[in-house]
């Protein structure tokens, strides 16, 4: 099991010390430095008792050295998409300690000076289990954990560079997606290093940050993107990355799919028609298509993959070197074949729930509903079961213009009664969704998937302020002092929506905190009057705690702030008021 890892180890080992490994913020990462972090986790994992350790880290680089570092010193990584309490729960019950940035809480591990100071060598110490754990995405239930051996991790690597390498070429990797799922561990992280292309240590979470990078990057070096449907889609037309050269070798989408407008559109702005490869975190790589204009849907089977459609229900079924044994696996998704040894995925059969002894499709409900002018897009799901009621679904509409509209001037009751109209006939009644969300947009995870979780969350009342803390208060003098201690939950209303792949507190809203927190505890004037000196230095993020310092200047009517934290000053302003204070 260990043979492919160290010979890929050794073939880092024998490149040049002064190669490119990758890029941190415009600063070259060499082949020394690189390895220097790998025997540093080795140095301090093999000297740590336990076999199971979870790792979260956002750089590339790093959490590459991580990861090889940890797998020589034998132990078993696994990978979370996030670091949110509910995940530090789970993750708590099967690891033996937590590596990189979880919270202080669990007491994470990092290389010490003394760990510095070890000589790389490629020795992997004797390991029985699986190298990795992975996590399924959760877009269609709970996440599940998938254990994964080198092998099929090699045999995945190996299969990209036979179909795609010659085509990217000494290629820069820049992503979009993080490294702590499968689509990106693969792509952004395994692959480049066993390829030697070099690595950009940090993603790129919006359009106009990533066409920044490429732009400069292309000027000088070739590149290629990995990224997902849902950054695709959100690629705004003015970002044409076209004109400035061909030096895009190649365009990866991959963890859901991808309209057929979509790929177009971005044929169109970045040059490359993108290349999507169809797998998941259970079965690896299954297949791949590159839709040109006039193309057809199906799917070309990446080499060494088996495919057939089980007897029974029309599904999917494979067998591969990427899956854990060599028996067929049966996958949710119905197929059909296609010419050339290709096949058509036709939809999932695992979106079939049961009320009430009923078999009801959340497909069929939703293409009905999408077929409505007033939906941009929608997903129905069935809400966890309580005790002593009847299960019921949910919908979840993202509005077109003219949804929105129709919102505003009749209300969300009238909407929904117009949704359930459109349903009646065609849905039984039992079927009918109960209850109704309407966000601005899809919530969207690090890998640009709408998960089950996050679309639930939506359905509970989020708080409009954080949680408060007085620490402590100065109201004597003409300059009165206040301190609080704060945190946004990460199912703050205000979360919703803001940016789409990271939950980042507004600007605007911290001014209100501000204002508002302020008015409580001051004899504030009645009157806004203006705001000077405001500055925002650092996001404020979910579950993050922080720190406010109000200072009230009783004889000029003005209330200053400043947010901080451990991690320095966020932001800061002066408010100006004017008017009488009215008596209680």
């Amino acid at each position: 099991m260990a043979e492919p890892l160290q010979r890929m180890l050794q073939a880092i080992a024998a490149r040049p010390a002064a190669q490119l490994v990758g890029w941190r913020d415009g600063i070259a990462v060499d082949t020394a430095a690189f390895l220097a972090g790998v025997a540093a986790w080795r140095a301090l994992l093999a000297r740590t008792g336990g076999q199971h350790f979870a790792l979260a880290l956002d750089d590339s680089i790093a959490f590459g050295a991580a990861l090889l570092g940890a797998w020589q010193a034998g132990k078993t990584i696994w990978l979370t998409a996030d670091v949110l309490p509910a995940r530090q729960q789970v993750l708590a019950r099967s690891v033996d300690g937590f590596l990189g940035e979880f919270p202080a809480a669990l007491q994470p591990l990092q290389p010490a000076l003394q760990d510095a100071a070890t000589p790389f060598d490629d020795h992997i110490a004797a390991s029985t289990g699986p190298l990795l754990v992975v996590h399924t995405s959760g877009s269609t239930g709970a996440a599940q954990a998938v254990p994964k051996h080198w092998a099929q991790l090699s045999s995945e690597i190996a299969t990209l560079e036979t179909v795609f390498g010659a085509r990217l070429g000494s290629a820069d990797i820049v992503a979009t997606v993080s490294h702590q799922h499968i689509y990106g561990l693969l792509f952004k992280v395994l692959w480049p290093l066993s390829a030697g292309r070099a690595i950009h240590a940090h993603s790129a979470h919006f359009p106009d940050q990533l066409a920044g990078w490429m732009t400069t990057l292309m000027a000088t070096r070739d590149c290629v993107l990995v990224a997902s449907p849902a950054h695709l889609k959100r690629w705004p037309a003015h970002l044409d990355l076209h004109r400035h050269g061909t030096r895009l070798r190649a365009v990866f989408s991959s963890g859901g799919p991808l309209p057929a407008d979509t790929a177009q559109a971005t044929a169109a702005l970045l040059g490359q028609v993108p290349i999507e490869v169809y797998g998941s975190s259970e079965t690896g790589g299954i297949g791949w298509r590159q839709r040109s204009a006039g193309a057809d849907e199906s799917w070309q089977p990446l080499p060494q993959v088996e495919w057939r459609i089980d007897a029974g229900d029309g599904l999917l079924a494979v067998r591969s070197p990427h899956l854990p044994d060599t028996d067929w696996l049966v996958l949710a998704d119905r197929v059909c074949a296609a010419a050339h040894g290709k096949f058509v995925l036709d939809g999932r059969a695992d979106r079939l729930v049961k009320i009430e002894e009923k078999r009801i499709s959340l497909d069929a409900i939703e293409t009905l509903l999408t077929a409505s002018p007033l939906v941009a897009d929608v997903r129905v799901l069935a809400c966890d079961e309580q005790s002593g009621q009847r299960q019921r679904l949910a919908a979840f509409v993202v509005l077109t213009v003219a949804g929105k509209r129709q919102l505003e001037a009749g209300g969300k009751p009238a909407l929904n009664r117009h949704f359930r109209t459109l349903l009646v006939d065609t849905v039984q009644a039992i079927a009918l969704p109960r209850r109704w969300r309407y966000p601005e947009r899809m919530p969207l995870d690090a890998q640009g998937k709408t998960t089950r979780a996050a679309l639930l969350a939506l359905l509970d009342p989020a708080p409009v302020l954080p949680q408060i803390r007085l620490v402590e208060v100065t109201l004597e003098g003409p300059q009165q002092r206040a301190v609080f201690a704060l945190l946004a939950p990460a199912n703050l209303l205000y979360f919703d929506g803001h940016f789409p792949h990271v939950k980042i507190l507004p600007g605007v809203v911290q001014v209100d905190w501000a204002i508002d927190i302020g008015r409580r505890h001051f004899a504030l004037p009645p009157t806004f009057a203006g705001i000077h000196a405001l500055k925002f230095q650092r996001v404020i993020g979910a579950d993050m705690p922080f720190t406010l310092e109000l200072l009230h200047d009783v004889q000029k009517g003005s209330l200053a702030f400043r947010y901080f934290s451990d991690h320095g000053q966020h932001a800061s302003g002066r408010v100006l008021f004017t008017g009488e204070v009215a008596d209680d």
